[in-house]
């Protein structure tokens, strides 16, 4: 307490402000030590902790008050902290920070336990005061000197002081020796180290070394760029100096007004047409972002134009430029540039050939950055032709003309003549940039012969060091994993140095297009655990990747993270999302999401209408497409194909009738696919007349439309008009595949042609290559067992090379009960059994068969082992469609034709009731009596309602289309189309 008072009337009397302030914070510090003046409290009181003392020292450097510093150092002393080597390398900076590199010294001196921390400090010392005393430098060197005799390893911060050093000495050669030293530690390509000796010998003329340097460094920042141009204008090299604001403004970094100051007031004369034209776009750039002043009337509207063209007002500069023109004001080459840019935004073809023309009549299209615009202009705006001709009628190309040319085509599926124009490229002369490299990869991908062409280009780029280009790198991923070389996709996404958002989407999507869904998902996953930020694309490409492999829980994540990142309202993630739902069955997701759509387009409607129908609910698909209709989008061709299906699957005829009526209307009648499927809309419905008239007017030689109208041909029961549908399908050289021959195939089955099934089964792989599938070996089992050649039929599935599918013995089972044929039907009844035990079809065959054969207990028996073992029957439904509207019918029968033990008169009031029978008679009760009656059935017909149905047509002369489970009957006059083969 004796200390303080005696402390403070000489603080009052002696000091200004700042001494004050010192004295009141070394009163605080102070307070944590006058236990050790006070002897009665010396015990109970602890030392003030180094982060408290740290505290003051930073309060002491940041204020400069050296004052300060010393009552610290004193109170450190005092307490018996002087081996804290932490606060001794603080208080060595403060005295440095605060001027006082004697007292810094002193202690560096004094201190026995030095650390690398503690020579840095030192050094840092001498090199922030060699700035007023150049004697400083030579004992900074010497400390250097004596630290690499003391430590075997330094650090950056070892080197920063040096550096510093080294470029107030002055010697190059002290500069040559530090920078061999940062080699041998290997500290050579340190952004800061190296970004240093490029500074020094920049400042000592050494421009060469500097540039050497300079390219080979890792990372740069906007600084050392301005440090390379600001020594390139100086030491006069203009035109390298042009070139390297070229350079630094292709890097992705912005050019701020010191580079543009540099280059616009260093360099005043330039006489090459390539370094005129470099000044041109500086200037222009300097323009757009404000950097470059000049009073001029013409500039001042350039700078209002490009500030609407920077915030997307496009059409706001559309009216500054009119505005321009009112004024008298003479509009230049960067009027024309910034105003074609501001066209290209509005999307208005219109408006671009006007400023087009404009240019043509004021002789600016001489000017290549001018013409240059006007190619990208028309190429965003998808019109190839127009910038063809703009292309092809410049007096002067240079590499960004090339480029935009090579790029428009790539961009518009051109990729052939954007291989050619590399070629043209190369001829005049031109060395492929970046930019050109990665147009021709993007069409490369697209093209058969590309992938060749991609390696080449893949060695060009490595022996021009363009392949570490982030464009270029991601182009050749694209490439390779589109050609499934997912190998060396990895390779080059593995070798590159930063994160890239692109690159990364790119490999996501390459695993896809390779068929390795996890792989994606995995890299989504690293993605999101290492905190890198995802895009639209990103989110709608894991989308896919869920969507592929049918993983819902992931999806939902998907969706979860798009809603966190603010993405799931783009619609184009939100598309993927939906298809993820759909793909995975999650209808219910898909209407929630699909119904917050704020404006869905035809790829979204399409998508919902597809989901629908591929999830079994055609009507709701026909309802969306109605909604669809009065929300105003118009559907595409893909649209009408799924409707149609949708039409098909319901057998809705009218319904059918009425989209391919909207198809005539919005000229899509001419899509090969569209019409493919509306032939099978029409034979599906029953319809085959107009299937057959549609086919004969597509005049297409496509082996997708003959197969579907081939298979309804034999649908219907039209076996030799399929048969020669078949041959007149080989004399136009159309090739059959696996899938006309599966229609071939049904046609003898449904005909009963059994020696023409077995021709042309042995003429698939004879005559065509086609190895048969089981769908093939099924066609001719099922021709054989409906011809009764049931026990050849079993030999054939005995030599089959597949496992015989349950179809198969259930058709030979139903040719056993026609022919009566109990013991082979007990065989196969206990095979399909086995193989399906939950299927009824085996036991109600087998019960039929021993009730044909009057074995009423053992077909009891066949019922009650079914009953036992709970397997149910399917229900048996008719549906008819009357005034465009679907009637059902439907019951549960015990029997195919009532064959049980029961009195006669019982078995035919049973039969009455028969679902398609019921369907029948609401036809002729509501239908017109010239009309067709259609009743489609979810089961086989059976022989009595067959038989009946006959009797119907030929009594009440109607045509009765009746579709079953296997095939059309098309009753009229008495008979049926299938000649009582079914």
């Amino acid at each position: 307490m004796l200390l303080q008072s005696n402390l403070k009337p000489l603080s009052i009397v002696s000091t200004s402000a700042k001494s004050l302030t010192s004295y009141s914070l070394f009163l605080s510090f102070l307070s944590h030590f006058s236990s050790l003046l006070d002897p009665i409290s010396l015990s109970r009181s602890p030392s003030p902790s180094p982060s408290q003392c740290f505290s003051l020292l930073r309060t002491a450097v940041s204020s400069s008050n050296l004052p300060l510093g010393k009552c610290v150092h004193g109170g450190i002393i005092t307490s018996g902290q002087t081996s804290d080597r932490f606060l001794i390398n603080n208080l060595i900076s403060m005295y440095s920070k605060c001027g006082s590199l004697s007292s810094a010294r002193q202690l560096f001196d004094r201190t026995l336990d030095r650390d690398l921390v503690t020579w840095n400090s030192i050094l840092a010392a001498y090199a922030q005061s060699a700035d007023s005393d150049l004697d400083h430098v030579t004992e900074g060197f010497s400390l250097f000197r004596l630290l690499r005799e003391c430590f075997v390893s330094t650090s950056k911060m070892t080197l920063a002081p040096v550096l510093k050093l080294c470029l107030l000495s002055g010697y190059v050669c002290a500069s040559e020796a530090v920078h061999g030293y940062a080699v041998k530690i290997g500290l050579e390509w340190d952004v800061f180290v190296s970004g240093a000796l490029v500074n020094i010998y920049s400042k000592f003329g050494l421009v060469s070394e500097a540039s050497v340097l300079f390219e080979r460094m890792p990372e740069r920042d906007v600084v050392l760029w301005n440090v390379m141009l600001k020594a390139y204008v100086e030491s006069g090299m203009e035109e390298a100096a042009l070139c390297l604001f070229s350079e630094f403004h292709r890097s992705g970094l912005r050019p701020d007004d010191a580079s543009v100051c540099c280059v616009l007031n260093g360099i005043s004369d330039i006489c090459s047409d390539t370094g005129k034209k470099y000044m041109e776009q500086i200037q222009a750039y300097a323009t757009k972002l404000f950097f470059y002043d000049d009073n001029s009337n013409v500039v001042m509207w350039n700078k209002k134009l490009s500030e609407h063209l920077q915030a997307g007002e496009y059409w706001a500069a559309v009216d500054c430029f009119t505005n321009m023109i009112r004024s008298y004001v003479k509009y230049d080459n960067v009027t024309l540039v910034v105003v074609v840019a501001a066209a290209t935004g509005t999307d208005n073809l219109r408006l671009g050939q006007h400023i087009h023309g404009m240019i043509l009549k004021s002789g600016f299209d001489s000017l290549v950055s001018v013409t240059n615009s006007v190619i990208n202009m028309y190429s965003k705006m998808g019109f190839v032709s127009f910038a063809k001709k703009v292309f092809t009628g410049m007096n002067e190309l240079d590499l960004i003309s090339w480029n935009s040319m090579i790029s428009c085509c790539a961009q518009n599926n051109l990729e052939k003549e954007s291989v050619s124009l590399l070629i043209g490229l190369l001829r005049d002369g031109f060395q492929p940039n970046h930019f050109t490299l990665a147009s021709v990869l993007r069409a490369c991908s697209s093209i058969a012969e590309g992938f060749h062409l991609s390696k080449q280009i893949h060695v060009y780029a490595i022996k021009t060091c363009t392949v570490a280009d982030s464009f270029v790198s991601t182009a050749l991923i694209d490439v390779y994993s589109r050609s499934g070389l997912m190998e060396e996709a990895e390779f080059l996404f593995q070798n590159k140095n930063e994160f890239d958002l692109v690159t990364w989407n790119t490999m996501m999507f390459g695993y896809i297009t390779s068929n390795d869904g996890h792989k994606a998902l995995e890299l989504f996953a690293l993605m999101h655990k290492r905190g890198e930020s995802s895009d639209e694309i990103t989110l709608a490409t894991a989308a896919k990747a869920c969507c592929c492999l049918v993983r819902l829980e992931q999806g939902k994540q998907v969706h979860a993270h798009a809603i966190k990142l603010g993405l799931d309202s783009e619609l184009f993630v939100s598309s993927g999302i939906l298809d993820t739902y759909i793909k995975c069955g999650d209808m219910v997701n898909a209407h929630l999401l699909f119904n917050d759509f704020p404006k869905p387009d035809d790829v979204a409607w399409t998508t919902m209408i597809s989901g629908c129908v591929e999830n079994g609910d055609e009507d709701r698909a026909l309802s969306i497409y109605h909604q669809m209709r009065l929300s105003g989008v118009l559907p595409d061709e893909y649209t009408f194909a799924t409707l149609i299906k949708a039409s098909s699957c319901l057998t809705a005829l009218e319904h059918g009738r009425q989209i391919h009526a909207n198809v005539i209307k919005l000229d899509c009648a001419s899509d090969t696919f569209v019409g493919t499927s509306l032939v099978d809309m029409y034979a599906k419905c029953g319809n085959i007349e107009d299937a057959y008239f549609l086919f004969k007017r597509m005049d297409v030689r496509n082996n997708v439309l003959w197969n579907a109208m081939l298979v309804g041909l034999a649908q219907h029961g039209h076996g030799k008009e399929a048969l020669h549908l078949f041959q007149v399908m080989k004399s136009h050289d159309i090739q059959p595949d696996g899938v006309t021959f599966i229609g071939v195939l049904s046609a003898c089955s449904h005909s009963g042609f059994v020696s023409d099934a077995y021709g042309h089964f042995y003429s698939m792989q004879k005559d065509y290559g086609i190895h048969p599938e089981i769908e093939h070996y099924a066609c001719l089992v099922d021709a054989l067992g409906r011809a009764g050649l049931v026990q050849e039929a079993e030999k054939l599935i005995l030599s089959m090379p597949f496992e015989a599918s349950a179809s198969m013995y259930s058709a030979l089972l139903g040719a056993c009960r026609v022919l009566g044929d109990m013991d082979t039907g007990k065989r196969l009844a206990t095979q399909l059994m086995a193989m399906e035990p939950s299927d009824s079809s085996a036991y109600l065959q087998l019960s039929n068969i021993y009730a044909a054969a009057d074995q009423w207990d053992d077909a009891t028996n066949a019922r009650r082992t079914m009953q036992r073992k709970n397997v149910k029957k399917d229900p048996g439904f008719s549906w008819i469609d009357v005034r465009n509207a679907i009637k059902g019918e439907g019951y549960v029968p015990d029997t195919d034709f009532v064959l049980l033990d029961v009195e006669e008169e019982e078995e035919e009031r049973s039969l009455y009731y028969h679902c398609e029978k019921l369907a029948v008679a609401y036809g002729l009760l509501s239908t017109p009596p010239s009309s067709r009656i259609r009743v489609i059935k979810n089961l086989r017909v059976c022989g009595d309602c067959h038989y009946a149905i006959k009797f119907v047509s030929k009594v009440y002369q109607r045509e009765i289309l009746l579709r079953d489970a296997n095939r059309f009957h098309r009753f009229k006059g008495g008979s049926c189309s299938s000649g009582d083969y079914w």
